[in-house]
């Protein structure tokens, strides 16, 4: 089976201190899968291992067929990677951003033109190229930062909360964005605090004290544990969670912890 995330036991250690243990899950191109999680829980971390950027310590992995342990400059070069925090330069508008970033991904003369004037009629940039990116609002500058993430259009974007702080208008937009990418062939690995957001993936993973302790559909996951909406659904796992671990904090019915 042609596979664009391959999980085997995958975990990380600093030190003493286990940040993620034991993550196995995979899924094929074309699909959107979501992580859901509390702050802290490993869900960045799990992103910096596939993305080639930390080297796990126990379990193996592939990325579009590439090994995250030996061959990670290929995965690199082959995913589209936006942060939580906002990286763009905001002394630069937005075409200067663009024209940066063609630049890392080393792409010149025509072919960079060419790849500009797509993400730019993609994300519906075309009055904002000459705008400087300090003046445009959250949800605007989320779009640009996606735009430089797609210029060398990538097989795998992958996105740490994306539309964390970003108003509901502007997320819509932006998960519309990201539909239309997957129904193009693009996979998608995206973090999320918001329940609407993960509803709308195809797969998606509870993650959580650095495990992750539900992976399937989202219809699927609820209809299994008989659950209504995902809200309950994601209460339900970490109290079951937490109720067997020393680092329990109490979480209460109804509250995230």
């Amino acid at each position: 089976m042609n596979l664009a995330i391959d999980c085997q036991g995958l975990g990380k250690r600093f030190g003493t201190y286990t940040a993620v243990q034991g993550v196995t899950f995979q899924i094929p191109p074309g699909t959107i899968l979501g992580f859901v999680g509390p702050n802290g829980a490993g869900k960045t971390t799990i992103i910096r291992m596939l993305c080639g950027v930390l080297l796990p310590t126990e379990g193996q992995a592939t990325v579009l067929g590439f090994d995250v342990l030996t061959q990670p400059e290929e995965i690199k070069q082959r995913i589209g990677y936006m942060s939580q925090k906002f990286s763009l330069y905001e002394d630069l508008t937005v075409g200067e951003n663009l024209n940066f970033y063609a630049g890392v991904y080393s792409l010149r003369g025509k072919i960079a033109r060419a790849e500009k004037t797509r993400v730019i009629e993609l994300i519906d940039l075309g009055d904002r190229t000459s705008q400087l990116v300090s003046s445009l609002s959250g949800g605007w500058k989320q779009r640009v930062a996606l735009a430089c993430a797609l210029l060398h259009n990538p097989q795998l974007l992958i996105l740490d909360e994306p539309t964390s702080g970003v108003d509901p208008v502007s997320r819509r937009v932006f998960w519309d964005l990201i539909h239309q990418l997957a129904k193009e062939g693009m996979t998608v690995l995206v973090s999320t605090h918001y329940m609407d957001e993960a509803a709308t993936c195809d797969f998606l993973g509870f993650v959580f004290y650095g495990r992750l302790i539900a992976f399937g559909s989202p219809e699927e996951m609820k209809k299994r544990e008989a659950k209504d909406n995902l809200d309950d659904l994601f209460i339900y796992y970490v109290e079951n969670e937490a109720s067997d671990d020393p680092r329990n904090l109490t979480i209460k019915k109804g509250g995230r912890g």
